[in-house]
Protein backbone atom coordinates (compact mmCIF):
# COMPACT_ATOMS: atom_id res chain seq x y z
CA UNK A 1 0.00 0.00 0.00
CA UNK A 2 1.45 3.32 -1.16
CA UNK A 3 0.19 6.35 1.30
CA UNK A 4 1.82 8.68 -0.88
CA UNK A 5 -0.53 8.25 -3.65
CA UNK A 6 -4.01 9.19 -3.06
CA UNK A 7 -7.19 6.69 -2.93
CA UNK A 8 -10.78 7.07 -3.70
CA UNK A 9 -11.60 5.08 -0.78
CA UNK A 10 -9.79 7.03 1.77
CA UNK A 11 -10.45 10.77 0.06
CA UNK A 12 -14.29 9.85 0.62
CA UNK A 13 -13.85 9.04 4.03
CA UNK A 14 -12.58 12.42 4.62
CA UNK A 15 -14.79 14.29 2.94
CA UNK A 16 -17.40 12.69 5.17
CA UNK A 17 -14.99 13.23 8.40
CA UNK A 18 -13.33 10.16 8.89
CA UNK A 19 -10.15 9.29 10.31
CA UNK A 20 -8.45 6.95 7.50
CA UNK A 21 -7.00 9.13 5.50
CA UNK A 22 -3.37 10.71 4.89
CA UNK A 23 -2.14 13.42 3.97
CA UNK A 24 -1.76 12.60 -0.21
CA UNK A 25 -5.93 11.74 0.29
CA UNK A 26 -6.21 15.40 1.60
CA UNK A 27 -4.35 17.43 -0.46
CA UNK A 28 -5.93 15.81 -3.50
CA UNK A 29 -9.10 16.52 -1.79
CA UNK A 30 -8.20 20.48 -1.14
CA UNK A 31 -7.50 20.41 -4.57
CA UNK A 32 -10.73 18.80 -5.95
CA UNK A 33 -12.91 21.18 -3.57
CA UNK A 34 -11.14 24.12 -5.90
CA UNK A 35 -12.48 21.99 -9.41
CA UNK A 36 -15.77 21.46 -7.65
CA UNK A 37 -16.67 23.02 -4.28
CA UNK A 38 -19.71 21.49 -3.54
CA UNK A 39 -17.64 18.28 -3.31
CA UNK A 40 -17.82 17.83 1.18
CA UNK A 41 -21.69 17.95 0.60
CA UNK A 42 -21.98 15.90 -2.37
CA UNK A 43 -20.24 12.71 -0.21
CA UNK A 44 -22.47 13.69 2.92
CA UNK A 45 -25.75 14.00 0.79
CA UNK A 46 -24.59 10.51 -1.04
CA UNK A 47 -24.37 8.66 2.41
CA UNK A 48 -27.59 10.11 4.16
CA UNK A 49 -28.78 8.63 0.65
CA UNK A 50 -27.20 5.14 1.18
CA UNK A 51 -28.39 4.95 4.62
CA UNK A 52 -31.97 5.99 3.32
CA UNK A 53 -32.13 3.41 0.54
CA UNK A 54 -31.07 0.56 2.92
CA UNK A 55 -33.22 1.56 5.99
CA UNK A 56 -36.13 1.74 3.12
CA UNK A 57 -35.83 -1.80 1.33
CA UNK A 58 -35.40 -3.32 4.65
CA UNK A 59 -38.54 -2.09 6.53
CA UNK A 60 -41.17 -1.38 3.10
CA UNK A 61 -39.82 -4.65 1.51
CA UNK A 62 -38.76 -6.87 4.18
CA UNK A 63 -35.28 -7.14 2.24
CA UNK A 64 -33.07 -9.28 4.81
CA UNK A 65 -29.84 -9.53 2.16
CA UNK A 66 -27.55 -7.13 0.73
CA UNK A 67 -24.51 -6.70 -1.98
CA UNK A 68 -22.73 -3.88 -1.43
CA UNK A 69 -20.47 -3.45 -4.17
CA UNK A 70 -17.09 -1.08 -3.67
CA UNK A 71 -18.18 -0.69 -0.56
CA UNK A 72 -15.12 1.52 0.54
CA UNK A 73 -14.06 2.03 3.83
CA UNK A 74 -16.44 1.44 7.33
CA UNK A 75 -18.66 4.34 8.07
CA UNK A 76 -21.32 4.43 10.75
CA UNK A 77 -24.08 3.62 10.23
CA UNK A 78 -22.96 0.78 7.90
CA UNK A 79 -25.25 -1.21 5.82
CA UNK A 80 -25.23 -3.81 8.41
CA UNK A 81 -26.07 -1.67 11.14
CA UNK A 82 -28.81 0.05 9.02
CA UNK A 83 -30.18 -3.60 8.42
CA UNK A 84 -29.96 -4.94 11.15
CA UNK A 85 -31.59 -1.98 13.15
CA UNK A 86 -34.85 -3.17 10.82
CA UNK A 87 -33.70 -6.98 11.32
CA UNK A 88 -31.35 -8.68 13.82
CA UNK A 89 -30.85 -11.15 11.24
CA UNK A 90 -29.94 -9.26 8.37
CA UNK A 91 -26.58 -10.49 6.40
CA UNK A 92 -24.22 -8.08 4.35
CA UNK A 93 -21.74 -9.06 2.28
CA UNK A 94 -18.97 -6.15 1.51
CA UNK A 95 -16.59 -5.94 -1.81
CA UNK A 96 -14.00 -4.57 -1.92
CA UNK A 97 -10.33 -4.61 -3.20
CA UNK A 98 -8.63 -1.79 -1.39
CA UNK A 99 -5.91 -3.33 0.86
CA UNK A 100 -7.07 -0.70 3.84
CA UNK A 101 -11.09 -1.28 2.98
CA UNK A 102 -10.53 -5.00 3.63
CA UNK A 103 -8.55 -4.18 6.35
CA UNK A 104 -10.53 -2.15 8.26
CA UNK A 105 -13.77 -3.94 7.00
CA UNK A 106 -12.27 -7.07 8.52
CA UNK A 107 -11.75 -5.42 11.78
CA UNK A 108 -15.47 -4.52 11.15
CA UNK A 109 -16.27 -8.63 11.12
CA UNK A 110 -15.33 -8.75 14.46
CA UNK A 111 -19.10 -7.28 15.55
CA UNK A 112 -21.02 -9.96 13.90
CA UNK A 113 -19.15 -12.67 12.07
CA UNK A 114 -22.46 -14.50 11.64
CA UNK A 115 -24.17 -12.15 9.38
CA UNK A 116 -21.28 -10.10 7.65
CA UNK A 117 -18.66 -10.55 5.29
CA UNK A 118 -16.10 -8.52 3.56
CA UNK A 119 -15.23 -10.21 -0.19
CA UNK A 120 -11.96 -9.38 -1.28
CA UNK A 121 -12.97 -8.65 -5.30
CA UNK A 122 -13.01 -6.57 -8.08
CA UNK A 123 -16.85 -5.46 -8.25
CA UNK A 124 -16.42 -6.14 -12.06
CA UNK A 125 -15.87 -10.28 -11.64
CA UNK A 126 -19.42 -10.55 -11.65
CA UNK A 127 -18.55 -14.35 -11.95
CA UNK A 128 -16.39 -14.92 -9.07
CA UNK A 129 -18.24 -12.87 -7.25
CA UNK A 130 -21.83 -14.70 -7.46
CA UNK A 131 -19.25 -18.01 -7.09
CA UNK A 132 -17.62 -17.25 -3.27
CA UNK A 133 -18.66 -19.05 -0.81
CA UNK A 134 -19.84 -15.43 1.01
CA UNK A 135 -22.51 -14.60 -1.64
CA UNK A 136 -23.09 -18.14 -2.33
CA UNK A 137 -24.74 -18.09 0.99
CA UNK A 138 -26.42 -14.45 1.03
CA UNK A 139 -28.30 -16.49 -2.18
CA UNK A 140 -28.87 -19.91 -0.46
CA UNK A 141 -32.95 -19.07 0.19
CA UNK A 142 -33.69 -17.25 -3.10
CA UNK A 143 -35.13 -14.28 -0.93
CA UNK A 144 -34.78 -11.00 -2.61
CA UNK A 145 -31.46 -8.98 -2.49
CA UNK A 146 -30.47 -5.59 -2.85
CA UNK A 147 -27.61 -5.28 -4.53
CA UNK A 148 -25.50 -1.47 -3.89
CA UNK A 149 -23.99 0.48 -6.44
CA UNK A 150 -23.40 3.66 -4.41
CA UNK A 151 -21.14 6.14 -5.19
CA UNK A 152 -18.79 3.61 -7.25
CA UNK A 153 -19.87 3.04 -11.23
CA UNK A 154 -18.23 6.41 -11.80
CA UNK A 155 -14.92 4.20 -10.93
CA UNK A 156 -15.48 2.34 -13.96
CA UNK A 157 -14.40 3.39 -17.08
CA UNK A 158 -16.60 2.94 -20.53
CA UNK A 159 -14.58 0.58 -22.23
CA UNK A 160 -15.24 -1.87 -19.25
CA UNK A 161 -19.10 -0.94 -19.20
CA UNK A 162 -20.73 -0.48 -16.48
CA UNK A 163 -24.20 -0.82 -17.82
CA UNK A 164 -23.13 -4.40 -18.66
CA UNK A 165 -21.51 -4.90 -15.46
CA UNK A 166 -25.35 -4.03 -13.41
CA UNK A 167 -27.28 -5.76 -15.99
CA UNK A 168 -25.17 -9.09 -15.16
CA UNK A 169 -25.76 -8.49 -11.32
CA UNK A 170 -29.43 -8.37 -11.81
CA UNK A 171 -30.13 -11.46 -13.87
CA UNK A 172 -27.76 -13.35 -11.13
CA UNK A 173 -29.97 -12.01 -8.77
CA UNK A 174 -33.02 -14.14 -7.10
CA UNK A 175 -36.77 -12.90 -8.67
CA UNK A 176 -38.10 -9.84 -7.09
CA UNK A 177 -34.47 -8.13 -5.90
CA UNK A 178 -33.77 -4.79 -5.88
CA UNK A 179 -30.69 -2.12 -7.26
CA UNK A 180 -29.73 1.09 -5.77
CA UNK A 181 -27.42 3.01 -7.60
CA UNK A 182 -25.91 6.59 -7.51
CA UNK A 183 -23.15 8.33 -9.54
CA UNK A 184 -21.32 11.39 -10.09
CA UNK A 185 -23.12 12.88 -12.96
CA UNK A 186 -22.63 16.24 -14.82
CA UNK A 187 -24.40 17.62 -17.73
CA UNK A 188 -21.73 20.30 -18.27
CA UNK A 189 -18.51 18.28 -20.55
CA UNK A 190 -16.28 20.53 -19.81
CA UNK A 191 -16.38 19.60 -16.09
CA UNK A 192 -16.87 16.35 -16.44
CA UNK A 193 -13.81 15.83 -18.76
CA UNK A 194 -11.55 18.31 -15.84
CA UNK A 195 -12.37 15.93 -12.67
CA UNK A 196 -12.27 12.94 -14.79
CA UNK A 197 -9.02 13.20 -16.27
CA UNK A 198 -7.71 14.48 -12.79
CA UNK A 199 -9.24 11.56 -10.24
CA UNK A 200 -7.78 9.76 -13.16
CA UNK A 201 -3.74 11.64 -12.79
CA UNK A 202 -3.95 11.51 -9.17
CA UNK A 203 -5.30 7.64 -8.79
CA UNK A 204 -2.83 6.23 -11.65
CA UNK A 205 -6.03 5.54 -13.08
CA UNK A 206 -7.77 3.85 -11.23
CA UNK A 207 -10.90 5.34 -12.11
CA UNK A 208 -13.71 5.85 -14.23
CA UNK A 209 -15.03 8.67 -15.36
CA UNK A 210 -17.85 11.39 -14.41
CA UNK A 211 -20.92 10.66 -17.22
CA UNK A 212 -23.96 12.90 -18.34
CA UNK A 213 -27.59 12.61 -16.75
CA UNK A 214 -28.58 10.53 -19.87
CA UNK A 215 -26.11 8.31 -19.19
CA UNK A 216 -26.71 7.35 -15.66
CA UNK A 217 -30.40 6.97 -16.67
CA UNK A 218 -29.17 4.14 -18.90
CA UNK A 219 -28.35 2.17 -15.63
CA UNK A 220 -31.97 2.26 -14.87
CA UNK A 221 -33.62 0.64 -18.45
CA UNK A 222 -35.86 -2.39 -18.11
CA UNK A 223 -36.13 -1.96 -13.98
CA UNK A 224 -39.16 -0.46 -11.83
CA UNK A 225 -37.83 3.14 -10.31
CA UNK A 226 -39.24 3.28 -6.65
CA UNK A 227 -40.49 6.34 -5.50
CA UNK A 228 -39.40 8.24 -8.13
CA UNK A 229 -40.23 8.57 -11.65
CA UNK A 230 -36.84 8.98 -12.83
CA UNK A 231 -33.68 9.22 -11.15
CA UNK A 232 -32.99 11.94 -9.26
CA UNK A 233 -30.39 14.05 -7.24
CA UNK A 234 -29.85 11.66 -4.36
CA UNK A 235 -30.84 14.29 -1.80
CA UNK A 236 -34.21 14.20 -3.28
CA UNK A 237 -35.02 10.88 -2.64
CA UNK A 238 -37.31 10.34 0.20
CA UNK A 239 -35.44 12.92 2.09
CA UNK A 240 -35.63 12.47 6.14
CA UNK A 241 -36.53 16.46 6.25
CA UNK A 242 -36.11 19.50 5.16
CA UNK A 243 -33.04 19.48 7.27
CA UNK A 244 -31.24 17.14 5.41
CA UNK A 245 -27.68 17.86 3.97
CA UNK A 246 -27.64 19.72 0.68
CA UNK A 247 -25.48 21.23 -1.96
CA UNK A 248 -24.61 24.42 -2.34
CA UNK A 249 -24.39 24.61 -5.62
CA UNK A 250 -24.54 22.00 -8.46
CA UNK A 251 -21.35 21.55 -10.65
CA UNK A 252 -22.18 17.76 -10.53
CA UNK A 253 -24.15 15.79 -8.13
CA UNK A 254 -24.88 12.37 -7.38
CA UNK A 255 -27.71 10.93 -9.74
CA UNK A 256 -29.96 8.03 -8.89
CA UNK A 257 -32.32 6.31 -7.28
CA UNK A 258 -33.77 2.72 -6.02
CA UNK A 259 -35.32 0.33 -8.63
CA UNK A 260 -36.86 -3.41 -8.42
CA UNK A 261 -35.53 -5.61 -11.05
CA UNK A 262 -38.54 -6.96 -13.38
Amino acid sequence: MDVSKPSVARMYDHFLGGTDNYQADRDACEELLRIAPSTRELALVNRAFLVRAVRYLAHEHGVRHFLDHGSGLPTRPNVHQVAQSVDASSEVVYIDNDPVVLAHGRMMLAEDPATTAVLDADMRDTEAIFDSPEVRRLLRNGKPVAALFVSVLHCIPGRDDPWALVRRVAERLPAGSFLVISQLASDNPELRAKITDFMADITGNQWGEVRSVGEVERFFDGLDLLETEKPVEVSRWLPDSDLAPRQRTEEWIEYGGVARIV
